[in-house]
């Protein structure tokens, strides 16, 4: 069965999709479905966080073949130990590891791009990635790497594999030293321009060793769940990449 390894649900400060929601549009579109709920301590101007242990209790009846409990950190140098520590507290299925602030700003917000050209901005985002992939070393998954493109204020705001090549390279050798998988997220699927520009990032991440992605939609909505997973899945078999996700921390490929 292909996972949705990444969804949220009302644990998530940005998201109030029910578990029961989810899981009917997962059952429908025949899929398995992991929830990643936010954790980024010392975050603003939204607390992104939750109680572990509520939410253990409440979704574990649920947890099963077709639904997995997992998390999504952020990852910061100064909250590296309270993100281990979180962790910890619960037998997540699945770990997440997102770079969502930078300069203690969040880059969703034009904050970070005040002042920055797109190829300062960007390779902060690299670096950030790169450092914090060595030094967290209970992630499963790297999340979203087009992440930055979602609101940079830039006219072509796309990863352009060719400007950022050594910076790019970097990160997917991380990724593969430290034996993370490489998600593949659908949020930007529907924009074709934002596709091609992946092709050269997940082919050179092939190149270089890498074998597999999870797939996740980063679905914070009903309706978002599963969304672009056919041409996901095309895109990864194009790439001979293996579809995977996890269960008790153990990666499992996905049929």
């Amino acid at each position: 069965m292909l996972f949705d390894s990444h969804t949220h649900t009302e644990f998530s400060a940005d998201s109030e999709m029910l578990a029961s929601e989810a899981l009917e549009t997962a059952e429908r579109l025949g899929l398995g479905l992991v929830f990643t709920e936010h954790l980024d301590l010392e975050a603003a101007p939204i607390e992104f966080t939750f109680d572990p242990l509520a939410y253990w209790k409440k979704y574990l009846p649920l947890r099963g073949e077709n639904l997995r409990l997992g998390i999504e950190v952020g990852m910061k140098a100064g909250t590296l130990e309270g993100s281990r520590e979180f962790v910890s507290q619960v037998p997540f299925d699945q770990v997440i590891g997102s770079i969502h602030f930078l300069d203690d700003l969040d880059i969703y917000y034009p904050d970070f791009f005040e002042g920055k050209e797109k190829e300062e901005a960007y390779r902060k985002y690299f670096r950030a990635m790169v450092d914090n992939l060595y030094s967290h070393d209970f992630i499963d998954i790297l999340a979203h790497i087009d992440y930055i493109c979602r609101t940079a204020p830039y006219d072509n705001p796309e990863l352009d594999y060719g400007s950022f090549k050594e910076e790019i390279d970097e990160v997917l050798k991380a990724v593969i030293e430290t034996e993370t998988v490489l998600e593949l997220n659908t949020r930007r699927f529907g924009d074709k321009l934002a596709v091609k520009e992946l092709v050269p990032i997940y082919r050179r991440y092939m190149e270089l060793g890498g074998k597999y992605v999870a797939i996740g939609s980063d679905a914070h909505k009903q309706e978002a769940i599963g969304a672009h997973f056919y041409q996901a899945r095309l895109f990864a078999s194009e790439m001979n990449l293996q579809p995977v996700t996890f269960c008790k921390r153990r990666m499992e490929l996905c049929e």
